[in-house]
């Protein structure tokens, strides 16, 4: 169902077991709260949904990925409640995601920092094109990816999430994004990169779905305690985001 533009949009296709989900926003696909609560949701539906195999998320248009959380909200904090409720949105989702019996294919078609760096690593299997540059600039605004980190940690290392946080101003383009593990292939077209997708999940929706789930499980084995740990580190970020430093830096943005 449609929503107002303005909490961005979330739309889910099943077909021939393949469900697609679909979420968008007018500011680079960004994730205000609602959308974050509306995507956690459906995933948790699509995991058991008896007549869905895998799952692709994607975000609309041609241009960035995602651009992680929404400068409106996180200007808007007033408390640290309001903080860690806000950021505890992303820790939703990439439980959802990690707790999902679905395979999810990630296709990453632009640019994707903070938050939708966060989404890409908590796929199971990410396919991107030659724009899909990456960053993580949360400390530029003096706070850090704290929420989403455990995420990239599992998939590309901690040397990859050191350089990643600390070069905070620098993307890093697809091929080193591929080089660390976060991307299984990069393509030239976005064109090339739907083709791959829609092969690649109808050969995934075509095995034993068992087997499958069971093989979901192995790769998250040892993240049972990213439910506290996840919530425990909104926490952190809510109370840095009413920091002098943060409130100083979200200004100069917001007059840019």
């Amino acid at each position: 169902m449609p929503t107002i533009r303005i909490q961005g949009s979330l739309f889910t296709k099943i077909q021939q077991k393949v469900a697609t989900i679909e979420f968008g926003h007018p500011a680079s696909n960004s994730f205000p709260s609602e959308l974050l609560a509306r995507l956690t949701n459906e995933l948790n539906s699509l995991s058991k949904n008896e007549n869905v195999s895998v799952i692709i998320l994607k975000s609309e248009g041609q241009k960035a990925f995602c651009a992680g959380a929404s400068f409106d909200e996180l200007v808007a904090i007033k408390n640290p409640e309001e903080g860690k409720q806000f950021f505890s949105g992303f820790a939703n989702v990439i439980n959802a995601m990690r707790t999902c019996e679905k395979i999810i294919i990630g296709r990453v078609q632009g640019k994707t920092v903070g938050g939708g760096l966060g989404l890409a690593a908590a796929c199971d299997y990410v396919l991107a094109t030659e724009q899909a540059a990456i960053k993580l600039s949360e400390l530029t605004i003096g706070i850090g990816p704290f929420v989403i980190a455990p995420a990239i940690e599992r998939k590309m290392g901690v040397a990859a999430l050191s350089e990643l946080t600390l070069d905070a101003t620098q993307w890093k383009n697809a091929y080193w994004a591929k080089e660390k593990g976060l991307y299984a292939e990069v393509f030239e077209t976005i064109k090339e990169l739907d083709v791959e997708i829609d092969l690649l999940a109808k050969k995934l929706a075509s095995y034993n779905l068992e087997a499958l789930i069971a093989m979901k499980k192995i790769l998250w084995e040892n993240t049972q305690h990213w439910d506290d740990l996840l919530i425990q580190r909104a926490s952190i970020t809510g109370e840095l985001v009413l920091s002098e430093f943060t409130k100083n830096a979200l200004a100069n943005f917001s007059t840019k």
